[in-house]
């Protein structure tokens, strides 16, 4: 199983375990399977390390000395620059009060050691492609906000008059010249001036470019 490959460059997950000698076959098998390992041997070493470079995943036990692996992944989720870093935790503590203060404290999966390499290997893909396909969705919530914004802005620049106003709105709902004249009682040669107008100052040169504008702005 590849993991997801973006622009050539390897995802990166970070163990965090105080044996990693351990884990030398489910390091192993990653490597093997195109991702680049990083490790660290408690969970102030996995803080440094996520000070520095941000890994796709982290694979992480929960009993290690010092800070536990608990507390380490909620100092994660508290961090805004590595919240969204799915964490899964490889651990021997099987009750059902530790899987679920796992998840309680953030993490996305839970597997109970002994390790089965190839079963970590399909987990960790399966949360890689959830999270790669959050973050795709994120961005196109954020393009979609900022075109708005800039139709937004584009609209309260163009100073259209309140009569072009209300062509406009029409024409964003997907009327005619010939209906928007009927509802505002306009000639149809009086509405083409109209959009004429309205082109202009939006600076479009369509029909459709300029209702798209208009829908933008009633979206928001």
């Amino acid at each position: 199983m590849k993991p997801l490959d973006e622009g050539g460059v390897h995802p990166v997950v970070l163990v965090v375990d105080d044996a990693p000698s351990s884990l030398g076959v489910l390091c192993e098998t990653l490597e093997t399977a195109g991702y680049t390992v990083l490790v660290a041997r408690d969970g102030d070493a996995a803080l440094r390390r996520l000070a520095l470079v941000t890994p796709d995943a982290i694979l992480l036990d929960a009993v290690m000395p010092g800070l536990s692996g608990f507390d380490t992944c909620r100092r994660i989720k508290a961090d805004d620059s590595a919240a969204h870093i799915p964490v899964i935790f490889m651990t021997g503590l099987s009750q059902t009060a530790h899987v679920l203060e796992g998840f309680a404290c953030g993490g996305v999966d839970y597997v109970v050691k002994p390790l089965r390499a190839p079963e970590v290997l399909a987990r960790l893909h399966t949360h890689l492609h959830n999270a790669r396909a959050t973050r795709l969705a994120h961005e196109a919530v954020e393009a979609l906000r900022s075109a708005e914004a800039q139709a937004a802005e584009r609209l309260a620049n163009a100073a259209l008059t309140p009569r072009e106003t209300e062509v406009l709105s029409w024409l964003a709902k997907g009327k005619t010249n010939r209906d928007i004249g009927e509802i505002l009682g306009l000639s149809p040669r009086t509405v083409n001036k109209h959009l004429e107008h309205i082109f202009q100052k939006l600076g479009v040169e369509t029909r459709s470019a300029a209702a798209a504008l208009a829908s933008a702005q009633m979206a928001s």
